[in-house]
């Protein structure tokens, strides 16, 4: 290369020596001919300067080698060869627990609680009895017997017994009860619902006894083992 440009510099200068001496011929394309090659000159020369000083711009240009698959990420599905996307970096986010205050129990107002209904009966009352002989005949007479109830409970059942003098009496006509005999013994009891004793009221028990009229009185007379009442002896 150096040669070259010394031997360039040495034609161009016996030129202009030529020229200057007038040794040839000058015609107008012989200036412009001289002046080219004294452009060629300069430029050689002030190419050599660049190189001789700035070395390193000659150096050959590398190219940068291709990103790898972990820096381009992974394509995804419908995006273009050569579109490169970053991977993505999944970013976790701690949740902060939400603190929630929990509300004061409410206490509901105790209520007494309703009483219950008993079920036991109120107990009845213990009855009473008063004996009467309201009208007499030769060989007869009538009695009633009239139970007293002084509680406020009615009394469904009940028995009332009658002690004849004699077996050979008889009682007829009874209303208000129902009467059975067992020898001089004659039992009442309740005929339904006509025979129930109401609170604070009395019921009535009516017959005939027949037989005697005169010392044929009753020897005995209860009511639920209670004697009764008004009974002569």
């Amino acid at each position: 290369m150096a040669i070259i440009l010394l031997d360039r510099i040495v034609a161009a200068a016996a030129a202009v020596r030529r020229v200057v001496t007038g040794q040839a011929d000058v015609s107008r394309a012989a200036w412009v001919a001289v002046l080219a090659a004294f452009g060629v000159v300069v430029a050689t020369v002030v190419s050599i300067i660049s190189v001789v000083r700035t070395p390193e711009q000659l150096a050959p240009v590398t190219l940068d080698a291709p990103p790898s698959v972990d820096q381009l990420g992974t394509p995804t599905p419908g995006t273009p060869r050569g579109q490169a996307h970053p991977a993505a970096t999944s970013q976790t986010t701690a949740a902060s627990p939400s603190v929630s205050a929990a509300p004061p129990p409410v206490e509901s107002p105790t209520s007494a609680p309703a009483a219950a209904p008993s079920s036991a009966s109120p107990t009845p009352a213990t009855l009473a009895a008063d004996f009467a002989i309201e009208d007499k005949a030769l060989l007869s007479y009538g009695a009633a017997v009239t139970i007293n109830n002084p509680g406020p409970v009615p009394v469904a059942q009940w028995m009332l017994a009658i002690t004849l003098p004699r077996e050979s009496l008889r009682i007829s006509t009874v209303q208000g009860a129902r009467a059975t005999q067992d020898g001089a013994v004659w039992t009442f009891v309740p005929d339904g619902s006509a025979g129930q004793v109401p609170g604070s009221a009395s019921a009535r028990v009516t017959f005939r006894v027949n037989g005697a009229a005169v010392g044929a009185t009753p020897t005995a007379c209860t009511i639920d083992g209670v004697t009764c009442g008004g009974l002569s002896n």
